[in-house]
């Protein structure tokens, strides 16, 4: 790869202590950056991310850790923000367990511990241009594979997010032409992850059903209440996708989900959500057949009876193995 070229690159710094932000916009003028900006209040980031994304953003944890990964997690998956492929990278002064938690589900791209140097924000930025991780996407996670071992086979489909940033510095695009090509690569990546995105709720609706069988008050029961928040969700998805043949299912699942929580047949509601379950995971994932789908379910499901202790979520299909 050619010598990497910083200049063209809109960079965004944020830190609440005004030596230290400034400290690391002198630290990337050494590298060669010049379009840095530097802001000290959260509104100030989160007004950013959402209508002028840079290339390539810092974020100082310090004092806002829930603050600031919830807006990280907000820029990858709420679809309100221009670019939710940004480059991000945390910067804090101490790594705690909880805190690589917290940021690694964020969906941020990186975490370094400060004091920075400029040999350490080199390295670890063109890291990001040459080598940056696919993303993947699950029913409540957008972002970096987080497998801990590169060597292990996903069965999650996984793409390489569109990148700004390696447009400018690496492929030595200008300002106009990367913008084109950004916008271009928008279009494809965000109906990829929107359309995944949609597939994985609707398959935790089938895993929701199921574990509904076995409850003995489905009325009650906390994952009743899972499956018709998240059908609120998939039918408004079906609808902004134009995804005709799935409305009278979704309609189907709320009718099924009215009946179990007022006890109106429970075994005719039961089969009304079975059915409508499989045929709109049938309608959204085409490819697979009938047999595939159920194969996959029992899987998840049979995983989730055979722990140990109860499950706040559902793995997602193809997460199992």
């Amino acid at each position: 790869m050619p010598k990497l070229n910083y200049e063209t690159a809109d960079v965004l710094v944020y830190d609440p202590v005004a030596g230290h932000r400034n400290a690391t916009r002198g630290a990337l003028y050494t590298l060669g950056f010049k379009k840095v900006t530097t802001c000290g209040m959260l509104a100030a980031l989160d007004h950013a991310l959402r209508y002028s994304p840079p290339d390539l953003v810092f974020c100082e944890a310090e004092g806002s850790e829930d603050e600031l990964c919830k807006m990280i997690q907000a820029v990858r998956q709420s679809g309100t923000h221009v670019n939710p492929f940004l480059v991000i990278i945390v910067t804090a002064w101490e790594k705690s367990r909880a805190l690589v938690h917290q940021v690694l589900n964020s969906g941020a791209d990186d975490l370094i511990l400060r004091p920075l140097t400029a040999n350490l924000l080199k390295a670890r930025i063109d890291s990001h241009v040459e080598r940056r991780k696919q993303f993947v996407v699950t029913h409540d996670y957008i972002g970096p594979d987080r497998r801990s071992d590169p060597n292990r086979v996903s069965k999650i489909p996984l793409f390489q997010p569109p990148n700004s940033l390696k447009m400018k510095v690496a492929d030595g695009m200008l300002q106009q032409e990367a913008a084109y090509k950004l916008q271009q690569e928008l279009r494809v990546a965000l109906d990829l992850l929107w359309s995944e995105k949609l597939r994985r709720e609707v398959f935790q609706i089938c895993a929701l059903w199921r574990l509904l069988q076995d409850s003995e008050n489905p009325a009650t029961d906390p994952n009743l209440a899972k499956l018709q928040a998240l059908a609120l969700v998939v039918a408004k998805r079906c609808v902004e996708n134009g995804i005709d043949a799935a409305q009278h299912w979704c309609d189907s699942i709320k009718t099924a989900v009215e009946g179990l929580y007022f006890g109106v047949d429970r075994n005719a509601s039961m089969h009304l959500l079975g059915q409508a379950a499989l045929n709109l995971n049938q309608i959204v994932s085409p490819e697979l057949p009938r047999a595939d789908h159920l194969q996959a379910l029992d899987e998840v499901v049979t995983m989730i009876r055979n722990r140990p202790e109860p499950a706040a979520d559902v793995p997602d299909l193809k997460q199992v193995g």
